[in-house]
């Protein structure tokens, strides 16, 4: 493959894939603007609350989307139609048996759920709302998970940014609709939300229904190892998002010893503008992995040092772009989700913006780096850097740092984290890259 070619593929895919992850995320912002202009820190301390149980709910579907839409690319350059067949049907099944389960607890678990998140007597009832119907919307968010992925995968990366651009718009002009002119308030927020993947849907269903589309859902026989093996290269797109929920509540549970919760509301102005952030750099690696399986199945290491190389300047250039708009704009940006002008509120959700954006330029790296080391095979590394920079890193230095120097210690964790696991990233990538 060309080195031209290659690289101007590599900038159409991710590029159409980060456009689609800014929707996405564009939406889960609309949420926190929307929310907090129509009910307040409450409500905006409600959402920070309830976003774990999205985390979860979207890993998943990463998982089984990512997972399965790996497979299916090697399986399809190693011209094996029935793993094609194969790797749709179990990431089909997996994202169909975890919506049950999601629905049964938004029916009949809310309650304990919010509980167990942190909410108290005074954030119960909004944080159950939320997370209600969240819940039962398991089924839209799971498949349109899957689907992007296997459509994208599957040559059409623009129809798969359409899907999920369409679903976004149509989740800001609903969340207007239903919080303002409706008056629903938390609840027209959450239904919002959870009807956006269904045009998502109708968008990929499209590309089912053409002639151009590699996969079709046929019954076939159910095999274990093989939902086992459609997992595995999803496993760190799932811990990340597994990571970011346990990390969001552990960070809440912290920051209600620390400040109450003005600082929970401050933390989520913070982390729903760095999901902004971490949407995108997500979008470039998930934008690469179709050409990194591709090529993977072909064996063609050249091809594969170029793609590492390519993902990592681009991280890096966007990391450096992230944080330019922070320091130029920490001000208002903070402002917009202050509808009470709350002067604590502000001045945390600053500061937290100038320390906590720092830590990009390594998680760029390690994002990318993780997303191509599943995708080449390499399920392991992959998965070890995800739970690194996710969860075993942060524990410990959150709990130490907030300890020693309170909200400054909150906010530092991150870069601490991504740095400290940037160093094993970098071993990874040398030793990867000496076997080839």
């Amino acid at each position: 493959m060309q080195t031209t070619t290659l690289k101007q593929e590599f900038s159409k895919y991710a590029m159409l894939n980060i456009l689609g992850m800014l929707g996405v995320s564009c939406y889960i912002l609309a949420d926190t603007f929307f929310i907090a202009q129509g009910t307040g820190a409450a409500g905006l301390t409600a959402l920070n609350l309830a976003i774990p149980a999205y985390s979860l709910m979207h890993g998943v579907g990463l998982m089984a989307g990512i997972g399965g839409a790996t497979r299916y690319a090697v399986c399809r350059a190693q011209n094996d139609p029935e793993g094609v067949q194969h790797a749709f049907f179990h990431a089909m099944l997996l994202a169909l048996c975890v919506s049950a389960v999601c629905i049964a607890t938004g029916v009949f678990g809310v309650t304990p759920l919010a509980r167990l998140l942190g909410a108290d007597t005074d954030m119960l009832p909004m944080t159950v709302t939320y997370l209600r119907v969240l819940l039962c919307f398991a089924p839209a968010f799971l498949l349109n998970d899957v689907l992007t992925a296997f459509v994208r995968n599957d040559g059409a990366p623009r129809t798969a940014m359409l899907g999920m651009l369409l679903g976004s718009l149509t989740n800001i002009i609903l969340d207007y609709v239903l919080v303002f002119p409706c008056g629903l308030g938390i609840f027209g927020a959450a239904l919002a939300t959870g009807l956006s993947p269904l045009i998502g849907i109708a968008v990929l269903s499209r590309h089912l229904r053409s002639g151009a589309c590699g996969f079709r859902l046929r019954k076939t026989r159910v095999q274990p190892r093989l939902i086992s093996a459609v997992c595995a290269p999803g496993l760190s797109a799932l811990i990340g998002e597994l990571a970011t929920g346990f990390v969001l509540l552990l960070y809440n549970l912290v920051i209600l010893r620390i400040t109450g919760n003005t600082g929970v509301a401050a933390y989520g102005v913070v982390a729903n503008l760095a999901i902004v952030g971490a949407s995108i750099f997500t979008g470039a690696a998930q934008g690469a992995q179709p050409l990194v399986s591709r090529c993977f199945g072909h064996s063609d290491t050249n091809a594969l040092r170029r793609l590492f190389r390519y993902a990592i300047v681009l991280a890096l250039s966007i990391a450096a772009a992230l944080y330019a708009a922070v320091l130029l704009f920490a001000q208002p940006l903070a402002a917009a989700f202050n509808s009470q002008h709350d002067p604590v509120l502000g001045a945390l959700a600053v500061r937290g913006l100038h320390i906590y954006f720092t830590g990009f330029f390594c998680a760029g790296v390690n994002v990318v780096a993780a997303g191509f080391f599943s995708a080449a095979g390499q399920a392991r590394q992959g998965f070890t850097i995800s739970i690194l920079r996710g969860l075993v890193a942060v524990i410990p230095l959150l709990l130490v740092l907030s300890s020693l120097f309170g909200m400054d210690g909150v906010w530092a964790t991150f870069p601490v984290v991504e740095a400290a696991t940037l160093c094993v990233t970098l071993v990874y990538a040398a030793r990867h890259f000496r076997s080839l």
